[in-house]
């Protein structure tokens, strides 16, 4: 990142306004700069004084030097497919995958240092184009998506078991899962590629903190089928609500099928498919929603449709819609961020301060707390290493004499 203190840069601007999910009008109101201003200044068209600067600075929070900072890792996003994507706005949407921008920069930075696993996804040949208004259609879609779940699931020697933990499976495959904390309700989870000048970087992020672990972890399932049968070459902005539903509803069959594998949780839940309480037992095992694992039932074959509507009934009459027994807001474990920094820091490789300023010679010039945040590493991780000089010391005795031996040369004599 190359710096020059005399050049505000326009597009670090709106590169901080983006980050925030904020419109000109907004951040002119924050700020009492008008909006003509603003957008001279994201143009390069015209220079704040130093006063305005630091209050754009003070209303995006980040350091004033962010606006004066030379991205030279630049990445390039083709796509990032959002879960409830009709619902959230599209600033929201791109807040959230510059985000990831900044966390794939990170990366690139990391890799100067640490030998992160290799992305190892399986090729999948998906023909897609189903039609979900036609039984024949969709009974087609549902056996062609289980033959990629099986796929990947046989590619990654993960049998036909529950799968344990599907987060250290997921990284272990070159797969960045990370968390993020978010008070919109129209975003569940998103996945994205991200392509840098040597790597292309997959991520598969999720609202962690407010939703159990079940949801959590059919939600990386749907994040994965996106990565592997979905084109990352197309506007997602110009998809029909038709094409997007169909999106939906393919990455949703792949994550049952992927999560519930037809031979071995399908004889299990044949036993007692009608039966609430079974599902209760069956959730402890697959860590998956009762709810899920109804819908994957009814998808088998192992109830009829009038069943599965009954069953939902007593979902719903049970008041399990929004809460199942034993629910808890789930928090991802440490990733392999964590990991990376944590082996820099206690091999001395690099200490804090010297992580900070890698990741800003690749463009994050950012207050350590929100980079601990996109990066999904514990708080503090990167505070300053920085010894304090001590204020306050014990007081020596006159003439470096200690009270005691003081009093008995005075006996002696």
């Amino acid at each position: 990142m190359k710096m020059n203190k005399n050049e505000f840069r326009g597009e670090q601007l709106k590169s901080a306004r983006l980050l925030r999910a904020m419109t000109i009008t907004a951040l002119a109101e924050l700020t009492d700069i008008s909006k003509q201003s603003i957008s001279l200044y994201e143009n390069g068209e015209n220079k704040p004084e130093y006063q305005r600067t630091l209050a754009l600075a003070t209303a995006l929070r980040v350091p004033t030097t962010f606006f004066f900072s030379e991205d030279v890792c630049r990445t390039e996003t083709p796509a990032t497919y959002f879960r409830s994507l009709a619902s959230a706005t599209k600033l929201t949407r791109a807040s959230q995958s510059l985000k990831l921008e900044y966390v794939a920069k990170m990366y690139e930075a990391l890799l100067e240092y640490i030998d992160f696993p290799a992305l190892d996804l399986p090729h999948i040949e998906y023909s897609g184009m189903y039609d979900l208004n036609d039984p024949d259609s969709l009974e087609a879609m549902y056996q062609e998506l289980e033959a990629a779940a099986m796929k990947v699931r046989e590619y990654w020697g993960l049998g036909d078991g529950p799968i344990g933990d599907l987060q250290y499976i997921l990284e272990s495959h070159g797969i960045i899962v990370t968390g993020f904390d978010t008070t919109e309700d129209d975003i569940d989870a998103f996945s994205q590629r991200t392509i840098l000048k040597n790597d292309e970087v997959c991520f598969i992020a999720v609202d962690q903190g407010r939703k159990p672990e079940g949801r959590i972890r059919f939600d990386m399932a749907h994040e994965l089928a996106h990565l592997l049968i979905h084109p990352w070459s197309e506007d997602i902005d110009s998809l029909s609500k038709e094409e997007f539903k169909l999106r939906e509803t393919e990455a949703n069959v792949f994550a049952s099928a992927f999560l519930l594998p037809r031979s071995t949780f399908g004889s299990e839940v044949s036993n007692y498919p009608t039966e609430l309480e079974y599902y209760l037992l069956l959730r402890k095992k697959w860590r998956t929603s009762i709810q899920a694992m109804m819908y994957r039932a009814r998808q088998l074959g192992c109830m009829s449709g009038n069943q599965f509507q009954y069953m939902m009934r007593q979902v719903s009459k049970r008041g399990w819609r929004k809460a199942e027994p034993g629910d808890s807001p789930y928090m991802l474990g440490d990733n392999i961020f964590q990991g990376a920094v944590d082996l820099l820091l206690d091999e001395k490789i690099l200490t804090a301060e010297g992580i900070r300023r890698l990741f800003a010679s690749y463009g994050v010039n950012l207050y350590t707390d929100e980079i601990e945040s996109l990066l999904h590493i514990r708080k503090d991780t990167l505070a300053s290493d920085e010894p304090q000089a001590k204020i306050i010391q014990l007081k020596t005795p006159r003439n470096n004499v200690a009270p005691e031996v003081a009093r008995n040369s005075h006996a002696d004599t």
